[in-house]
């Protein structure tokens, strides 16, 4: 099976590179990031220019141009975002009614990180404490998983100096880079296996069984 990802941004990515190759062992796999979630166009018309690489803005073209290119192969899209604070269902919903308004319609489905990605490593609350030796333990323990609790300011409290204050009073630039050093410290740490965030379990189970349905 080949896997194409797509994902919102670019700590995703780098998280991504790390934790599939734990999950898959023979299959092949493409990562794509983009600038942000944005928000599925009314008419699933884009509004912004593709050059921008706004996620959803841009799903309902990727979707399409996946399903009109033959796949050599067993192909599968996997889209991952965050939920942040929408309402589950209804944003599913949406999602697959892009899927499906495709003709011809690609094999895909959607993952979603609730309510933030950095949710998925405080499912891994060793790989936390591994990748940052002082984090506050009052903070980690106090996290109920994906919950909807400003996920990566949680995880600031924890790790960075001064928290989420400190963070949050900087630019979306200094942010998105502090996600991406999570990304690279923490990933490598986790275990797949253990993992005790619900959105992240769907995410490995549907992967693995997608993979294990091509054999």
């Amino acid at each position: 099976m080949h896997f194409e990802f797509l994902v919102e941004d670019v700590s995703g990515v780098k998280a991504l590179k790390i934790i599939v190759p734990k999950l898959l062992k023979e299959d092949t796999y493409n990562f794509h990031h983009y600038k942000g979630i944005g928000r599925i166009p009314k008419g699933l018309r884009p509004k912004s220019d593709a050059n921008r690489r706004i996620l959803l803005d841009q799903l309902p073209r990727l979707l399409q141009g996946f399903g009109r290119v033959p796949s050599y192969g067993n192909r599968f899209i996997i889209v991952i975002c965050d939920l942040d604070k929408k309402d589950k269902k209804s944003f599913l919903a949406e999602l697959n009614g892009v899927l499906n308004a495709c003709n011809p319609k690609p094999d895909a489905c959607f993952c979603l990180a609730i309510e933030e990605f950095e949710a998925w490593y405080l499912g891994d609350l060793p790989a936390v404490r591994k990748a940052y030796p002082r984090a506050k333990n009052i903070v980690l323990s106090n996290y109920v998983n994906d919950s909807i609790c400003d996920t990566w300011e949680v995880l600031a409290d924890a790790v960075y100096k001064g928290g989420r204050n400190a963070l949050s009073s900087k630019s979306w630039h200094i942010i998105g880079t502090q996600k991406s050093v999570w990304a690279e410290t923490i990933s490598p740490h986790m275990n797949v296996e253990t993992n005790v965030s619900p959105s992240f379990q769907y995410f490995r189970d549907k992967v693995q069984s997608i993979a294990a349905a091509a054999v």
